[in-house]
């Protein structure tokens, strides 16, 4: 039913808005009287009455440990002072190192409203290339290889209820059950109706726990597998002939590649006997309707592209995409991760999911935004190479970052540390002090999740209002009202006019620049929104029912057919030797979320897991002499890190895990990059593991 657009009134107990953390944006009603009350909503397909610890325990936030004043240099100093500090220095920067001489660094918890003002105001304001964001590290491989194959990228292609109507689901690197819990009953629906689920994964997950069937391959293999369980349904007879021919293009070529990749030879590669894989074949070929879902196990490799190309070309030849109740589908992680890619905030990319190498695409933004074509920048570094590049001869000397914490979240994080040190001008825009911000010479306070609306686009594509419940404290500005600040400071006030502060006012804007782009927002409103409980892109008019499941009629490829992709698996970017001897796979747990600067700030999240821990297996720890609880040492090549042992036989005995949410795993991690997504290599490196001391 309609809810009201006032963020003060009560709906069900609260103000109904959606959770700050991951991308299934569970709907949940915020009530603020002297404390702060949540209660889930039941609206809200994704969630329908259901939230993880990490959403009961959100209101902590609002009450909690955060940051109410500017910081310069560590000093508390008022909004004048801090903004004009940060103008003069731009300048200044700029002077002697040009436009690209500053950087922006955004993040996928932001809002549309938000990550749109960010492109806007790195292209117009300072007129530099250089901006990426940490969704870089999340599903830009995904979405490279769902670009390439169907023309668009959606996170989930068809609405997230679709799955309970499944008949079989395979999941390649997602643990659902700990990053999103609320997704399991989706699968639970799946399964309670007789339904079959298959998760492949280095570990027995607790989603792997809830599987039919559990393929556990060696880190970085998937894409090995992915093959093996094509040349498997080729071999059989089982490719969905008709649909091939009548909807897509380029099968034979991935036809004749996938020959090479018999069972027997993927099973000597990833450990996944081929009794299993056949078993997994049989599984999805037997289903009516069928699901085929990555994450980020799968995703966040050198190679990451191509393994989702390999899962695509899969789904491709069973004929599930563009079938309502099958498809493929791309578990998106960050809140905003699919809407935060799609306006702006991409080193490639303008508003719309416009390529920003594209003249078309250039004159039609510039044109909302009042300025020439040819004053936009080119295309400028991804999310680790800009980390990588600053302070250096040619690379920025100054960064604004916005929503991100890459001190603990980037790979090979100490050389990220000593970029970050060696920038001229470091500013961070952050309701807390996380480790990036306490390196800045500037720290500017600003508003979070219950404190301003805005909008959010979810795994499904579906645009969610977030509305505002509570007040900010006094001291604290929202993200936009420091963009404008800074961009009256450095343009006057031509520039000010080009960047209010009302989210609505911001949206109706990208509605405009969005129109006629693959993601098209033109006719979806704030009353829109909040009369549906979301609207689909794309949808280009008001009188447009929005598109939950766009690939119905025709794929968004110039003939409508979708493309295969012939891919070869290769090993990880570094293997692992008699020095390294085993594999570090990363990932997340329960109680915390991404960097974890907001969620190891609560109390009740700390008690469920107060530290990071070496996952091993028993025949591991005895080899190596170690108790459970007891303190190791594990060192790669970039760095080292010590946490407490915990065995468990739910993890190869070739494999170590670690949690990333807190400092120093990312010490480890590989940045080798994707040639294609520039995805940096996450979830496998070679390490050896020492008992500490």
């Amino acid at each position: 039913m309609p809810v009201s657009l006032s963020p003060q009134t009560p709906v069900k107990g609260g103000t109904a808005t959606h959770c700050p953390y991951c991308a299934l944006q569970c709907g949940m009603n915020v009530a603020v009287d002297e404390t702060v009350t949540i209660t889930p909503r039941h609206d809200v397909p994704a969630n329908a009455g259901g939230l993880c610890q990490k959403g009961w325990t959100a209101g902590e936030l609002l009450t909690g440990e955060r940051l109410t004043a500017p910081l310069l240099r560590g000093e508390k100093v008022g909004w004048d002072e801090a903004l004009g500090f940060v103008a003069d220095r731009i300048r200044a920067v700029q002077a002697e190192h040009g436009p690209d001489g500053v950087a922006v660094f955004g993040g996928g918890g932001l809002t549309n409203e938000k990550a749109y003002q960010l492109g806007k105001f790195a292209r117009v304001v300072l007129r530099t290339s250089q901006i990426d964001y940490n969704g870089r590290f999340c599903m830009s491989s995904a979405a490279a290889a769902t670009n390439r194959a169907f023309g668009m990228d959606r996170g989930l292609p068809f609405p997230i209820t679709d799955l309970a109507r499944a008949d079989a689901v395979l999941i390649a690197g997602g643990n659902m059950a700990e990053t999103m819990p609320p997704f399991v009953r989706h699968l639970a629906a799946m399964r309670a109706a007789g339904g079959r689920l298959i998760v492949i994964d280095p570990r027995v997950t607790a989603t792997a726990r809830q599987a039919d069937l559990h393929l556990q391959p060696t880190p970085g293999t998937d894409l090995a597998l992915a093959l093996g369980l094509l040349h498997i349904v080729v071999a059989e007879g089982d490719v969905d002939e008709d649909y091939v021919a009548a909807r897509t293009s380029g099968f034979d070529a991935v036809r004749t590649s996938v020959a090479a990749w018999w069972p027997e030879r993927v099973e000597r590669i990833t450990g996944v006997p081929v009794a299993r894989m056949r078993a997994a074949v049989a599984i999805l070929v037997g289903a009516n309707r069928a699901v085929i879902l990555t994450g980020r196990g799968a995703e966040q490799h050198a190679k990451g592209t191509d393994t989702v190309s390999a899962f695509v070309n899969l789904a491709l030849a069973l004929g599930l995409p563009g079938r309502e109740g099958s498809g493929y589908g791309c578990v998106t992680g960050q809140g905003n991760g699919q809407g935060g890619r799609e306006h702006g905030q991409k080193a490639d990319q303008l508003p719309g999911y416009r390529r920003i190498d594209d003249p078309a695409a250039r004159a039609h933004v510039a044109a909302v935004w009042g300025v020439d074509p040819g004053d936009l920048p080119g295309p400028g570094r991804s999310g680790y190479e800009l980390l990588d590049a600053l302070g250096t001869g040619g690379g920025p000397r100054a960064l604004l970052l916005f929503g991100s914490n890459p001190l603990v979240s980037a790979p090979r994080a100490g050389h990220v540390a000593e970029r970050l040190g060696s920038l001229d001008l470091l500013v961070v825009s952050d309701l807390v002090l996380s480790e990036t911000a306490a390196m800045a010479d500037v720290v500017l306070p600003t508003t979070q999740w219950a404190e301003e609306s805005g909008t959010m686009t979810n795994l499904e594509g579906r645009v969610l209002l977030r509305r505002q419940a509570a007040a900010p404290p006094s001291g604290v500005r929202s993200d936009l009202e420091i963009l404008r600040g800074l961009a009256t400071r450095l343009r006057g006030t031509a520039g000010a006019e080009g960047f209010p502060t009302d989210p609505r006012e911001v949206f109706d804007e990208l509605r405009r620049a969005s129109a006629g782009g693959t993601a098209d927002y033109a006719g979806i409103t704030y009353e829109r929104i909040a009369a549906e409980t979301g609207v689909f892109w794309p949808c280009p008019a008001e009188d447009h029912p929005g598109t939950p499941r766009p690939f119905l009629d025709g794929f968004a490829t110039p003939d409508g057919r979708a493309r295969f992709v012939p891919v070869e698996h290769r090993p990880p970017e570094e293997e692992v030797d008699p020095e390294y001897p085993l594999h570090l796979t990363t990932g997340r747990v329960l109680a915390h979320y991404q960097s974890g600067a907001q969620t190891r700030r609560i109390a009740t999240l700390n008690m469920a897991a107060p530290e990071a821990f070496v996952e091993l297996h028993p025949d591991l720890a005895e080899h190596l002499g170690v108790a459970p609880g007891e303190t190791l040492r594990v060192v790669s090549r970039r760095g080292a890190t010590e946490a407490p042992a915990r065995v468990n036989p739910a993890i190869r005995q070739d494999t170590v895990f670690m949690p990333f949410h807190w400092p120093g795993v990312n010490l480890l991690t590989n940045p080798a990059l994707d040639p294609v997504s520039r995805m940096p290599e996450f979830k496998v490196c070679a390490v050896r593991v020492e008992r500490a001391g």
